[in-house]
């Protein structure tokens, strides 16, 4: 009887890549990958150079007492309880918790009423001088802005209060009264602000189904109710946004009050930001301000998280 010993498999030869050359394959992959490194280096070192370095020295300086000249000297949380003992920055907190409930209100109140009225069948042409129009204000810094608002709030020289006195009103000190100082922040904040957020509201209006708005109003629906019960739950995505971004940015109110106002009358028109800057670069008080700030980014996180978990409830993902 004779035994055939079973054959034995060979293993695969390696692949080859173009060439002819082995682990040709291997290398691909790590350029390809280098290559990714490389395009997402810089927004990587911008990120920890920028905003991750400077929240763990904010953080890590909350606990000292340090005024650039001499050592941090650690103090632990008393930065944070003398917030509590600080009414100017109760104010202050004030102030701009105003500014933001304004913002919300009135910067995509007027977007989404400026966006409705663009959306409507007008000429492409019309359509693109209305959406320049108030977009143009967005695009101009902001201190020129804060100037040119300047101007016009002026007592005795300023156009608006000589169209009140045209009209039989009395002049009004915009800048140097306790009751207007604020309303002269929320009018430039809205003026320069409501143009981005329109542009969002009207990319998502034409995106709109128009069947679905036309079916509705042949089922009888009149133009508030297909607007409330079609156009404003398709539209929730860009709501969610530009309300996300109106108060992230209030919160951070601070260059059209330093021009207008520079906070006055007194702290009636400071806002959180302005107030730490006053505290580190006027008075070198670079632990207590950085309290305030990282206080300050807690508060913003902590809106954007609840932000984030109510937006299940109306915002509309399909």
């Amino acid at each position: 009887m004779t035994l055939t010993a079973p054959a034995v498999k060979q293993p695969p030869a390696p692949l080859k890549g173009r060439g002819g050359r082995p682990g040709h394959q291997g290398a691909a992959r790590r350029r390809e990958a280098l290559t990714g490194y490389l395009f997402t280096a810089p927004t990587v070192i911008g990120f920890l150079v920028f905003v991750l370095g400077p929240l763990i020295a904010a953080l890590y300086l909350s606990l000292t007492k340090y005024n650039i000249l001499t050592a941090p000297k650690f103090v632990g949380l008393d930065n944070y309880a003398r917030m509590f003992r600080d009414e100017r920055l109760a104010t202050t907190y004030g102030n701009t918790v105003l500014y933001v409930a304004a913002a919300v209100v009135l910067i995509n109140g007027f977007a989404l009423l400026f966006a409705v009225l663009i959306n409507q069948r007008l000429p492409r042409a019309l359509t693109y001088v209305f959406r320049s129009a108030y977009f143009f204000p967005y695009l101009v810094a902001l201190v020129y802005v804060s100037i040119i608002w300047q101007a016009l709030f002026q007592k005795d020289t300023g156009i608006l209060n000589y169209y009140l006195t045209a009209m039989g009103g009395e002049r009004i000190d915009w800048l140097n009264s306790s009751e207007f100082s604020k309303v002269s922040v929320i009018i430039v904040d809205t003026w320069r602000n409501v143009g981005f957020a329109m542009l969002i509201f009207v990319a998502a209006l034409q995106e709109v189904p128009k069947d679905m708005v036309e079916a509705a109003r042949m089922d009888g629906a009149n133009e508030w109710q297909v607007f409330r019960r079609i156009v404003l739950p398709m539209i929730s995505q860009a709501t969610f946004f530009n309300i996300t971004i109106t108060i992230i940015g209030a919160f951070q109110i601070y260059e059209s009050i330093i021009v207008l106002t520079r906070g006055g009358p007194g702290d009636a028109s400071r806002s959180v930001v302005m107030y730490i800057a006053e505290v580190a670069f006027n008075k070198f008080d670079m632990g207590y301000a950085s309290a305030i700030a990282v206080t300050l980014f807690l508060i913003i996180m902590l809106v954007t998280i609840v932000q984030f978990r109510l937006r299940k409830s109306w915002v509309n993902n399909e």
